[in-house]
């Protein structure tokens, strides 16, 4: 045994001994039943602990959120409609709404999402007066306006017997070049350009007019009598994405806040546009003669078709909605080709209107040559 230490180190370490064994024993003598016989007990049962507080679930529109933490202005939309039952979406502020659920109920037609219930509930009752109203109808048209990242859409319902008394025809308005030179552009291609101040003219009827502009997946339902659509819908289209529609034509529709499609012909770049375009295929590199004089769509298999409609998608972010064929050349071979690349859509140049049973892979349009004014695009559109 080495030499007995009695430094202050000692003394505290024996301090600490006597202190360790004192709070042995007191809780020792806790664990041990000391209480009076004549004294009530009034200690919880050995059994019963400390409840834990439980964490409030999150809501569905939490939990899209808290997956999406690293998105700038992330919104969970959820979504109230009698009869189906619709999952919150992800959208983003000050962004376009990309693709509102469009549900299907056997023996009703959607009418559409409102901001509020009362309004939704008016919807139902009178789609004619309320469905196709922009300023009530919130789709794909419309800015997201959710600064507290969380807001809710009610949906409203109509009958078959509505749709068809609507009788509602959409207009495809296809656009092409635009210029400044009121008397117009010298060369065969003169009809493609549009005097800049007659487009201005013609969006600002719309815009005045309140006319409601559907997107893509919204006349794919439509067509099938899934949607009720107003007769005072209209889509604006330009094709080629030429610059004259980059710096003259689309800025009005910024400036305006109406929505339109430019058709890109992505092998050639695609462009930045505002928020108000949706920029959508035009092929990739098929806007070109083949060996018969006409469009690519028309020469080649439809497996190479496929092919540079699947580029074309790829350089568009994916998205295969729609598609407008080049010089309006199609067949049933470029038909085959863009079913196999997974294309539902496509737009050709044949006048005429998109109703309910409308053929998805040749719809028409209304073509907009030089010289028409406001009162030629009544006469088109109503």
């Amino acid at each position: 045994m080495g030499p007995l230490r009695t430094g202050r180190g000692a003394f505290t370490r024996a301090a600490s001994v006597v202190v360790a064994a004192a709070v042995a024993a007191l809780f020792a003598g806790c664990a041990t039943d000391t209480t009076d016989a004549d004294t009530p007990d009034t200690r919880p049962p050995a059994s019963a602990t400390t409840p834990t507080p439980s964490r409030t679930p999150l809501t569905p529109a939490q939990q899209l959120l808290a997956l999406h933490t690293d998105v700038p202005g992330a919104c969970a939309v959820s979504f109230s409609v009698d009869g189906a039952t619709v999952d919150p979406q992800l959208q983003v502020h000050d962004r376009l709404f990309d693709h509102l659920p469009i549900p299907r109920v056997a023996g009703r037609v959607f009418a559409g999402w409102y901001p509020d219930a009362a309004t939704a509930a008016s919807a139902s009752a009178d789609p004619a007066a309320r469905a196709g109203n922009p300023a009530t109808r919130v789709n794909g048209s419309h800015v997201v306006s959710c600064p507290s990242h969380q807001i809710t859409l009610f949906g409203a319902w109509t009958t078959s017997d509505a749709l068809a008394a609507a009788k509602t025809r959409v207009p495809i308005l296809m656009y092409h070049q635009f210029t400044t030179k009121a008397g117009g552009e010298d060369g065969w291609l003169r009809g493609n350009y549009s005097y800049i101040e007659d487009y201005r003219a013609q969006m600002q009827y719309i815009k005045d007019q309140a006319f409601y502009l559907p997107t893509w997946d919204e006349l794919s339902a439509f067509i099938d009598g899934a949607l009720y659509l107003p007769d005072h819908a209209v889509i604006i289209t330009d094709d080629d994405a030429d610059a004259s529609w980059l710096t003259l034509a689309s800025p009005i529709n910024e400036q305006l806040q109406l929505m339109a499609t430019s058709f890109v012909i992505t092998g050639s770049g695609v462009p930045t546009q505002n928020r108000y375009v949706l920029p959508r295929s035009h092929t990739h590199n098929m806007h070109q003669a083949g060996s018969n004089g006409k469009g690519q769509m028309v020469n080649l298999s439809a497996a190479e078709i496929a092919a540079d409609m699947n580029a074309s998608a790829a350089a568009l972010g994916g998205v295969k909605e729609v598609m407008a064929y080049p010089y309006g050349h199609n067949n049933e071979t470029s038909r085959e080709g863009l079913r196999q690349a997974g294309f539902e859509m496509a737009r050709t140049i044949a006048q005429g209107y998109v109703s309910v049973g409308s053929d998805k892979l040749t719809l028409p349009c209304v073509r907009i040559n030089y010289g028409m004014g406001v009162t030629d695009l009544k006469k088109q559109i109503g």
